[in-house]
């Protein structure tokens, strides 16, 4: 709608709005075109500042920080049992792993239990996608990130954050269990760092699930292989999670200890 407004708009005056149809927020304030920043807020908290530099700039950046946690507990202090969906933004919506990231987000809502996901398109959108359609809660944890359009129009409670340690406390403390669909970096690092909080009792135990069984297989194999065999891990860290092709079964594990509680 934005862009044929702006198409519309563009024929009218006969000016040439090239580069108005990429948007990109942060927090309130919305930049299009030349505004936009090279870098997004991580970045430019990472990147090296001159010797003097942060005496000027971290305790700013320290209480946008904090204000992003106040917004985060804010917003979902509320939100009552969850499952997050982790998986791939480059899902395609004729994919069978996106139909059945849909049929998962469905499956999650009919037990009253919000779906929380990455806010993104692909396997998030898909997990929305079926909570909303169910008519029940769909949480879109956003990210800061260049050329990304924002929150999928399948979330009905939206928060975006530009720090990704402040959006995967959110993840962690909000959620009482897990499906990892498969993805990319993006996934993985969630994947781990919260096996990682799990297995090191940083985290209170959850149910997770690996959705995909020969995506994951490549993995796993390694896993068992390499890194169990070289006493890397235990052998009781791989029964940290469960992996599947069904979704039935993946949501009756992920929602297990949560249909018990109710």
């Amino acid at each position: 709608m934005q862009e044929a407004y702006n198409n519309h708009m563009s024929e009218e005056s006969g000016e040439d709005n090239t580069g108005l149809e990429n948007e990109v927020r942060q927090g309130a304030v919305v930049m299009r075109g030349h505004m936009i920043p090279k870098d997004s807020a991580s970045a430019s908290f990472l990147k090296p500042d001159n010797a003097e530099d942060w005496l000027h700039m971290d305790p700013w950046r320290v209480l946008r920080i904090q204000s992003e946690f106040v917004e985060g507990f804010d917003a979902l202090a509320h939100l009552g049992p969850a499952v997050s969906v982790f998986g791939s933004a480059r899902t395609k919506e004729h994919d069978k792993a996106y139909q059945q990231a849909v049929v998962m987000g469905r499956l999650i809502a009919e037990r009253n239990i919000s779906v929380i996901t990455g806010g993104g398109p692909g396997i998030m959108e898909a997990a929305n996608r079926g909570a909303a359609l169910a008519h029940g809660t769909s949480v879109g944890l956003g990210i800061e990130l260049p050329h990304e359009q924002g929150l999928n129009p399948w979330v009905n409670l939206g928060i975006s954050f530009r720090y990704f340690f402040v959006r995967k406390t959110m993840f962690v403390k909000y959620s009482s269990g897990v499906i990892i669909c498969p993805g990319g970096f993006g996934t993985f690092d969630e994947m781990f760092e919260l096996l990682t909080l799990v297995q090191t009792h940083k985290a209170t135990s959850i149910p997770i699930v690996l959705f995909g069984r020969e995506y994951w297989q490549g993995l796993l194999d390694w896993l068992h292989g390499t890194v169990q065999a070289q006493g890397m891990i235990s052998p009781l860290d791989p029964k940290l999670f469960v992996v599947t092709d069904d979704p039935y079964e993946a949501v009756e594990v992920a929602c297990g200890k949560m249909q018990a509680q109710q």
